[in-house]
């Protein structure tokens, strides 16, 4: 049975145009991928040239060469054979399946960059990342085995041997063998030669893709992590002036002065308690700099990510306006292994805030006199203590995880590939380190709605009230006890929300 697709519901994506983070997360699900006349033309084109430099006996590699260190070595002689040496001797990942919307992103990220004109595949390879996309198809993918050069050699080796129909594949969240998949998805396995291959599996897209799907949601918990850090203070009764405007513009660092501008829009119409110490503790008076530094680091990752994503990663590209074959290393990822394990500092530190902020929730000394943990009738209840419990274990493995990827290099195959950026490595774990985070903030918020519970000041600053009436209206009070980590996802999942509702002034 064919599974049916409602076009209509499905997001648009016109390739030429640029490919961002906020796009990688729509091909979560079926996306509609128009590649343009222009486009399939310059594909047919390199494809073309690509064929005559290999009739007149020019050596190209992976075409008439073996792969990697074999290079030396004469290939074999059909190019279909050349596409089963590619993908044979490379599917030889393990550990768990990454999850299927990273892989779709990488798809997505493989085509935009084949899609430029400089890979000499086919133009039914682009056809047929298209029509996957389509679907919600996805290859299943084991998450080790690249070492981010040479292209994500062995999980994209898996991913094109499922859309041959070869290993296994996801349909939405069911786990399949690849071509029932493929044929309940409505798509027809893919027949590649060596170029094709080569082309599908010699770039960093699932090191992009997964830095993008990283930092689109670092960006948005930022976002959340201003808004939690705007009702805390005004639930507390804090006095603003650590937002003060000449403050952060003495401090010389733009993104805090951007940082405090928009806590100042949040906070605006709140009162003070007057109730509160002159300095605040540092999770509250110093929100603008670590906030900021954060901001700042965000802008630097999106810069290099957006520029992976847009680039062409493979080896070798073609250039026939130049009748040039170029062999070089357009598929080493160390700009974005760098930018990602900054994204996980900055995540981890965000991770920190959270944690802090929470803990100084729930203490009576530090809270303004509210009950310990929050808890309704203290030890016939416990309120959010299990909640702060988890939120410790979780900055722990944070910290525990946070060691760079990006300068881990280890020689490997034969020292043709004698130092590698583990950019991969690098981007997966900051992605999990999104995620953590997103946990962490869910956490906070589920504190903060239990503290007008338990006696707390109903925010007076609109835009806070608002935020909170939200979380108020998701989650319910905590009394009696109760199971909290279903409550702490959805308040995860609303807090993102909201920040993606918020507009901010420039």
């Amino acid at each position: 049975m064919t599974t049916e697709f409602d076009v209509r519901t499905i997001p648009l994506l016109t390739i030429p145009g640029r490919l961002v983070p906020s796009f990688l997360e729509q091909a979560s699900g079926p996306v509609e991928v128009a590649v343009d006349d222009e486009s399939t033309n310059l594909v047919a084109t390199c494809r073309a040239f690509v064929l005559d430099r290999l009739s007149t006996g020019q050596s190209i590699y992976g075409m008439t060469t073996g792969f990697g260190p074999l290079v030396a070595y004469s290939g074999r002689a059909e190019l279909s054979d050349q596409a089963e040496n590619t993908l044979n001797h490379l599917t030889a990942g393990h550990g768990p399946d990454l999850e299927p919307a990273v892989v779709r992103a990488a798809l997505l990220a493989r085509l935009w960059s084949l899609s430029q004109g400089r890979s000499g595949v086919s133009v039914a390879v682009i056809d047929a990342l298209a029509a996957m996309l389509r679907t919600d198809f996805s290859p299943a993918v084991p998450r080790l085995g690249s070492v981010g050069a040479s292209g994500d050699l062995v999980p994209l080796a898996h991913a094109a041997q499922a859309l041959r129909g070869n290993g296994f594949a996801y349909l939405g969240t069911t786990r399949l063998p690849a071509d029932v998949a493929l044929r309940e998805a409505g798509l027809r396995p893919l027949e590649l030669d060596g170029r094709d291959a080569l082309g599908l599996v010699n770039g960093t897209s699932l090191t992009a893709a997964a830095a993008g799907l990283a930092v689109a949601s670092v960006a948005r918990s930022l976002v959340v992590a201003q808004l939690l850090s705007a009702v805390m203070a005004d639930v507390l009764g804090c006095a603003p002036l650590y937002l003060s405007e000449h403050l952060l513009t003495a401090f010389g660092h733009e993104p805090a002065g951007r940082v405090a501008r928009r806590m100042r829009h949040l906070l605006a119409g709140s009162t003070p308690s007057g109730l509160r110490g002159l300095q605040e503790p540092y999770s509250i008076r110093c929100v603008p700099q670590l906030l900021g530094a954060v901001a700042g680091s965000v802008d630097h990752v999106t810069a290099v990510v957006e520029a992976d994503l847009n680039g062409i990663s493979d080896n070798p590209l073609f250039f026939a306006e130049h009748d040039e074959v170029v062999h070089g290393g357009n598929f080493f990822g160390q700009p974005v292994a760098f930018a990602a394990d900054l994204l996980t500092t900055a995540a981890v530190q965000m991770g920190n805030l959270a944690e802090r902020q929470l803990d100084l929730m729930v203490d009576p000394h530090r809270n303004g006199g509210l009950p310990p943990v929050l808890a309704t009738v203290p030890g016939e209840q416990h309120g959010v203590q299990g909640v702060q419990i988890a939120a410790t274990a979780t900055v722990a493995d944070m910290r525990r995880t946070a060691m760079p990827a990006s300068m881990q290099s280890l020689p490997t195959n034969l020292h043709n590939q004698d130092v590698v950026p583990f950019g991969t490595q690098a981007a997966l774990n900051a992605l999990d380190q999104s995620r953590s985070l997103r946990w962490l903030h869910g956490a906070l918020a589920v504190a903060l709605r239990q503290s007008v519970h338990v006696g707390a000041r109903r925010p007076t600053s609109p835009a806070c009230a608002e935020i909170l009436d939200r979380v108020i209206d998701l989650v319910p009070a905590v009394d009696p006890d109760r199971p909290l980590h279903l409550d702490v996802a959805r308040a995860a999942d609303l807090v993102d929300r909201i920040a993606d509702d918020t507009a901010f002034p420039v």
